[in-house]
């Protein structure tokens, strides 16, 4: 039972067939092209792949589809992605396999583009949860349900004695600046008593008569 978890293994992925084809060296500066593979209807090998999860992370397999007997095995790694899609189709990748130390680059194809689409949605799957894990949100980020982080609330509210004045353009400079909580003296005659500021009339109406 010690190695229970060890043996437990989850299937993201299965195709029943993928062509494996030798590739030439990668040029400087640029990408892999499926063209450049020589013919496609000949490929080195033919099989089925999965990418199969466990304990210990992901790998892609490409295995036998009758036997199960393994061909090729490189495990996925999302900060040092072992898979590079070609730049001439969507169909073709080329993964970088390791065994006893050593690697090399093999170069996939699949025959139908729904195989290709499902093949990356499950890798892309597999990302966004490999780096949630690396990366839990903290408490002190927890967002609420409008999506605003939570914190404590700035208080805006003026206190008691306090005052905020603004300037009116067009006043006269010496009759100084009006105090939203009280009133300021002016040359034009003083302001309602108490204090309150009078509220400035609406717009006149576009239709009204004269």
């Amino acid at each position: 039972m010690e190695n229970l978890d060890d043996e437990i293994e989850s299937i993201l992925y299965i195709c029943r067939e993928v062509s494996v084809y030798k590739i030439p060296p990668l040029k400087a500066n640029e990408g892999h092209r499926a063209q450049d593979w020589g013919d496609l209807a000949s490929p080195l090998w033919k099989g089925r792949l999965r990418i199969i999860e466990n304990s210990a992370g992901v790998a892609l397999q490409f295995e036998d589809a009758t036997t199960g007997e393994l061909f090729a095995k490189t495990p996925y790694d999302p900060q040092k992605p072992s898979v590079e899609a070609v730049l001439d189709s969507s169909r073709y990748f080329v993964v970088r396999v390791e065994d006893s130390g050593k690697k090399a680059y093999i170069g996939f194809g699949f025959a139908e583009r729904t195989d290709s689409f499902d093949f990356n949605v499950s890798l892309q799957d597999y990302t966004k949860r490999y780096f949630a894990t690396q990366n839990p949100p903290s408490p002190t980020t927890k967002k609420d349900s409008f999506g605003a982080p939570t914190g404590p609330k700035k208080d805006y509210t003026l206190k008691e004695g306090q005052t905020f004045s603004i300037s009116i353009p067009g006043r006269n400079k010496e009759g100084g600046a009006s105090s939203l909580l009280g009133s300021s003296t002016s040359n034009s005659g003083s302001a309602p008593s108490g204090g309150a500021v009078p509220l400035l009339p609406p717009p006149p109406s576009a239709n009204k008569r004269r």
